[in-house]
């Protein structure tokens, strides 16, 4: 049941509509999205149904804009010299996608109860959580991490977290846009929604959901374990996500506790002597520090050179 309404009226028709079907696109925000192309229009949808987000352009005088009543009105700005009036927010129109959606997501969900933007509770019990590790570099684990998210993505809700020292931005990952870095932020404070936060950061691979790793390697080596099994918990908890998959590495901080949250570990190795070397070290030392629960969970992957 959808329990928001949201506008777009720009007079730049393409632009509303790619902006709509990319609002559209993200699969727990419980929003209907309309698009029009003038004041008039805007004035039709509203008498069909209160309008309680509405994204505006600028290029409207502000006298035609006060016509147009909305629980949160946004102006979709090309410049600094726009001024806003009243309740009005300014957004810049053209940044991306991800970064609108942010805004407006957290601006909406400061101003009311950010539950009623999202489908359901959100809360799940059983929650999947794959692991993807190898000791042996260049085994080709994140080629492979992406396309058992995307085959999996095909029947539910798959998000992928890649949680590499050096997660490859600016190759299988676009180089702009918020990162992990920005979603543990939110983590951290009691008064973010997450859930929110992240309905504006996670990019899309088709119908596969992730987030961008973090750009510093410094960054990721000084968060503690305990802080990344809360994020983790929380957006188990909190999002629609039926399937996390972790892309891990041996720079995390305690990353033997962070597999023993994983219900199966996926081990990327090769069929070359060192490869298959590396693999027995690493089980063997799973045994003597007493992770032999991780152990049981371990499925060994042979990927081609």
């Amino acid at each position: 049941m959808v329990s928001r309404n949201l506008v777009i009226c720009d007079q730049e028709e393409r632009y509303a509509a790619a902006l709509a079907g990319f609002f559209m696109k993200n699969q727990e925000l419980a929003l209907g999205v309309q698009v029009c192309s003038s004041i008039a229009q805007a004035l039709k949808i509203q008498e069909a149904a209160p309008i309680d987000i509405l994204l505006i352009g600028s290029t409207f005088p502000k006298e035609e804009r006060a016509k147009v009543e909305a629980g949160n009105t946004f102006i979709l700005v090309q410049s600094e010299d726009v001024v806003c009036e009243g309740r009005e927010m300014a957004v810049n129109k053209y940044q991306s996608g991800e970064m609108i959606m942010a805004e407006v997501i957290g601006q909406c969900a400061q101003a009311g109860e950010p539950e009623k933007l999202f489908l359901g509770s959100g809360r799940r019990q059983d929650v999947r959580i794959i692991g993807i590790f190898s000791p042996v570099h260049r085994s080709k684990k994140t080629g492979y991490a992406l396309q058992m998210g995307k085959r999996l993505a095909k029947t539910q809700n798959v998000l992928y977290l890649n949680l590499e020292v050096y997660g490859g931005i600016g190759g299988h990952f676009p180089g702009n846009g918020q990162t992990i870095a920005d979603a543990l932020y939110y983590a951290r404070q009691e008064k973010k929604h997450l859930r929110a936060a992240l309905a504006g950061m996670v990019k899309h691979m088709g119908a596969l959901d992730y987030l961008l790793p973090m750009r510093m390697s410094e960054d990721l080596k000084a968060v503690g374990i305990n802080e990344w099994m809360a994020f983790i918990e929380q957006i188990a908890a909190q999002s629609i996500y039926e399937v996390l998959i972790l892309d891990i590495d041996e720079g995390i901080r305690g990353v033997y506790e962070l597999l023993r949250m994983c219900s199966e570990v996926y081990v990327a190795t090769m069929k070359d002597e060192v490869a298959q070397a590396k693999v027995f070290q690493f089980e063997e030392e799973l045994h003597l520090m007493g992770y032999e629960d991780v152990r049981r969970k371990l499925v060994k992957k042979e990927l081609e050179d």
